[in-house]
């Protein structure tokens, strides 16, 4: 009996020993980062960098030949619509000159063309506000009962808004079509006065709309030939154009909310997108890389008073919002053949789950299967990590 307790005695000395061993020689736990998969909004933007111009600029130009005088107005200074801007002697012409009639004709009959032309679209544009604005009230009644989604009526209502602000637009080049065909036939008259007369006359350059000078190109008294450029005006109204890869340009549409951040202040402009250009152009990164760009034209939801025309901005275009998705970080998943994959931490060891994504942007990624809210997984997992090696949490997202 004594020589079998020495001997179980010598078994169990002996099993602890090894097991001594083997804890002491076994791979100490990997230390790694984890965090919690969460709910929440999430947003997927197209950034890139855009400039401030006016919507619209107006060039006045000399109607007639002859003495200008010299322009006392200045750079950033209003005028209202009408208001004289420069004053030009015309040169004493021979009785009726055949030539000059014909070339004043000919100006008044082209005002008056652009000047149809921009009442047309200004028209077409109405039209389509109006339809634009019944979708809107149809959508109002049937989202209260649930018959519209909530995306949908969301996108009605911007085309609704862009529209208006389309309609501004219109109506505002139309009222400057009719103040050049003014102004055309003032030149019309001077030539014929002076026609008759044989003297000079002396011709008022009155502004086309109400706004700011944005240049003045002739500020000194001299002879200027009709149609030489005098000065730029501007109706204060800014948008921004943002160049972006051609390739992100196609997901972008008209309605789309953007964001103008960067501009030296702290808040952010809201805007919303009115134009992709249909047209790409070639540009050189500066990486030396040939790149074809999209300009994307948004207006400003609201006055962006500290900016002015050619101002530089950072705008971020939202393509894609949603409040209350299933989230996790990117540096999180990775990739394994064609599917994508996480480590989750359970039991204090890795376990590799595959899992399907919907949308991402630079910091975060929709996942729509394999996880759900609370697990926890592994950000930034080495190459050394592998299924079912023990890990331990050395930050502090573990609850």
């Amino acid at each position: 009996m004594k020589m079998i307790l020495k001997r179980i005695t010598w078994a169990v000395v002996v099993l602890g020993v090894v097991a001594a061993i083997v804890v002491a020689l076994r791979p100490a736990p990997m230390k790694v980062d984890a965090t919690r998969v969460v709910s929440g909004p999430m947003r997927v933007t197209i950034d890139a960098e855009g400039k401030t111009r006016v919507h619209d600029r107006f060039v006045v130009a000399a109607p007639v030949a002859g003495r200008l005088a010299r322009i006392e107005l200045h750079r950033g200074d209003s005028v209202t619509r009408d208001a004289v801007i420069a004053q030009i002697e015309s040169m004493p012409m021979q009785p009726l000159d055949p030539r000059q009639l014909a070339e004043a004709r000919a100006r008044v009959a082209g005002a008056e063309h652009l000047r149809s032309e921009a009442e047309a679209v200004a028209e077409h544009v109405r039209a389509d506000c109006e339809q634009a604005r019944r979708e809107r009230e149809r959508a109002e009644k049937l989202i209260e009962t649930g018959d519209v989604a909530r995306q949908d009526f969301e996108r009605i209502r911007n085309a609704d808004q862009t529209c208006r602000q389309q309609l501004e637009a219109a109506r505002s080049k139309a009222r400057a079509a009719g103040a050049e065909v003014e102004v055309a036939k003032a030149s019309l008259l001077a030539i014929e006065q002076a026609g008759q007369s044989g003297k000079a006359a002396t011709v008022l350059v009155r502004a086309p709309v109400g706004g700011k000078v944005l240049r003045v190109i002739e500020e000194s008294e001299r002879v200027v030939m009709a149609g030489a450029p005098l000065l730029e005006l501007s109706n204060r109204a800014l948008e921004v154009v943002v160049d972006v890869l051609s390739t992100d340009a196609v997901h972008i549409q008209p309605g789309m909310p953007a964001l103008i951040e960067g501009w030296g202040g702290e808040r952010a402009f809201q805007a919303r997108v009115r134009l992709t250009e249909p047209a790409a152009f070639t540009k050189i990164s500066a990486l030396g890389i040939e790149e074809q760009r999209v300009n994307v034209i948004a207006d400003f939801s609201e006055a962006p008073d500290p900016l002015g025309d050619g101002y530089r901005v950072e705008a971020k275009i939202v393509v894609w919002e949603k409040n209350d998705v299933l989230k996790i970080p990117v540096s999180a998943i990775f990739r394994r053949g064609e599917r994508w994959n996480v480590f989750a931490v359970e039991a204090d060891a890795a376990r590799l789950r595959d899992v399907e994504i919907g949308q991402r942007n630079t910091a975060e990624v929709e996942v729509l299967s394999g996880l759900k809210e609370g697990d926890e997984i592994i950000i930034h997992p080495s190459n050394q990590l592998s299924e079912g090696m023990r890990v331990t949490v050395g930050n502090a997202t573990r609850k």
